[in-house]
Formats: C-alpha cells, structure tokens, sequence
C-alpha cells in the first residue's frame, strides 16, 4: 500500500516507516520537522498540504501519528494543540474520506484517562491502584489529553457518517525523554522505565509494531480502541496492596527481582497508582508486546551475573 505517515520525524516515526518498506509498503513520510523518513515538510494543520500530500502520492492508508505532545506544553500554547491535534486530525480525516483512502490509524495515548484524582495518587489518599480499560472514564487533566479525546471523537464520527475504517491506538509511554512523575527516591532513567513496564510502558518497537498490525487489519476492525502497553502482571485483586507495597506485590511475581535490582543500586516505586489494561487488544487485535518487565528482567540478569 501507499501509506502516509505523519510525524514521520518523531521517535515513533524513526522506526515506523522502516518497518512498514520492510513489509513492502511505500511509505511517504509528513513532519514539520526533515528528516530520513520525512519527504514533505509541513504540519497537518495546513489542510492544503495535506490535501497535496494524499493527492499527488494517491495514499491508500494514513498512519496519523504526528501531533504536539505532553512534553510540549512547555513550549506551545493551547491553541497550537488545538491547531495541530485537533483541527490537523480533522484535515487528515477529512481528505482521506474526500480522495477516496481505504483506512486510517491513529495514535492517541492512554494520558487521555488520567484525571488530576488518579494523578494525584496516593498522595490524594488513593486506596487503590486504578485498572483503566478502555471504558474507563476520561477526564484529561492538560490541554494535551483534552486535544487527543477530542481527536478521537473526530475519528468516530467520520467513520459513523463516511465509513472510513479508523482502528485508535492510546499508546502508554515509550518516549526517551525523563519521566515527569515525582518519587521519593530520585532514580535514573532507565530503573523508571523499566518500573514503568509493569504498568504503563512499552517500547517504541512495540508501538511500531501495532500501528504496522492495525493498518493490515483496519477494514475487518472497522472502528476500534486499544490500550496498547506491555502486559502487567497483575490483576485487579492486586490494586489496594500495589497502593501499600507496590515492591512487595512485585516481588510475588518476580521473586528474583529484589537481588538483581540490588546489583544495580536500583529502587522499585513504592507505590503504583494504575495499570493499563491491554486485553482487548490481546483478544480483538491479536496484538501483544514481546517485551515486558519480565523480559527486561532477564536482561538486566545476565548483565549483572
């Protein structure tokens, strides 16, 4: 297929349009920014380029990766999250249904369903971890989350009144920058992103992998949400002890992981205030992380025997 990727210049980009040539599509690459994966320069908030990208590259499938994200807010203003994540997701849907585009992905994020209350964790005086699905209420608590649901909600209405196959992937975390989540113990970046497997984290090779499985499988899904994030090990009879003891609930699934970690002079979190719930892409979307916390583990042990 003739695919167009935005944000072809980003982290999952850099590694997405490589896998899709590899599996014999032609990629054409959209990002503000040059790049190796990027051959038109621009935003998706300019509708007419986006119309020229779709139109002189007769794009079969869009990959609408590219959008603003949380570690933005930073540096832009809510309108500009408005223009790019909501009006650019509009642009793109838009003229995929104008000029005749068989299917769309589309990358959203699992920041949608934390609320300032989950947020606030254990320090707002939660009792239990939340288990968040995709039922699980959304109430974005930045301008980022409130730009992606809305973003969603434009994809499900263009596929209910134009019948464009959109699968909507709320990916966790596997970008490289630090993690903005405050501990006790301050901790390097790799021992957080390996905690942050076992709830809320994958790799980017990972979300690569599922944006590359739902753009096959689009038609037959017609209109779908996943949760995509490694597999955690708990379960939901875990979610008040994981707010107590989150190193003890650990250790009684990863018995080895006390000892190993002590090798590295790393700490787990003490306590874990929600788990992503990957299942139905599991058992709808035959999607499921070849690495997880487990397979990280057995990494870090034999770098350390």
């Amino acid at each position: 297929m003739r695919v167009l990727l935005t944000g072809s210049s980003g982290w999952l980009g850099q590694t997405l349009g490589p896998r899709l040539r590899a599996a014999g599509h032609e990629v054409v690459g959209l990002d503000p920014n040059p790049g190796p994966e990027t051959q038109v320069v621009g935003s998706v908030a300019d509708r007419a380029l986006v119309r020229q990208a779709i139109g002189d590259h007769r794009i079969q499938a869009i990959i609408h990766a590219g959008a603003l994200h949380k570690p933005d807010i930073e540096r832009h203003g809510r309108a500009d999250f408005i223009a790019v994540n909501v009006d650019g997701t509009l642009n793109v849907l838009e003229e995929a249904v104008t000029q005749g585009v068989g299917r769309l992905v589309f990358t959203s994020t699992t920041s949608l369903m934390i609320s300032e209350r989950i947020r606030a964790g254990v320090r707002g005086g939660a009792r239990r971890a939340e288990w968040l699905t995709e039922a699980s209420p959304t109430e974005p608590r930045n301008i980022y989350g409130i730009s992606k649901l809305a973003a969603e909600q434009l994809c499900r209405l263009v596929h209910r009144e134009h019948g464009l196959p959109v699968v909507v992937l709320r990916t966790s975390r596997f970008f490289p920058e630090e993690d903005d989540m405050a501990h006790e113990i301050v901790q390097s970046a790799d021992n957080t992103k390996t905690n942050e497997l076992l709830f809320r984290r994958l790799t980017v090779e990972d979300a690569a992998r599922a944006h590359e499985l739902a753009l096959d499988q689009a038609p037959d899904l017609g209109f779908d949400t996943f949760i995509v994030s490694a597999t955690p090990p708990f379960v939901p009879d875990d979610a008040e002890a994981l707010i107590a003891d989150a190193p003890a609930v650990v250790a009684r699934y990863f018995p080895a992981y006390p000892e190993i970690y002590r090798r590295l002079g790393w700490t787990m979190f003490d306590s874990i205030d929600r788990v992503y719930d990957p299942g139905h892409a599991a058992r709808r979307l035959g999607f499921v992380c070849e690495t997880g916390f487990g397979e990280r583990l057995a990494q870090l042990a034999g770098e350390t025997a």
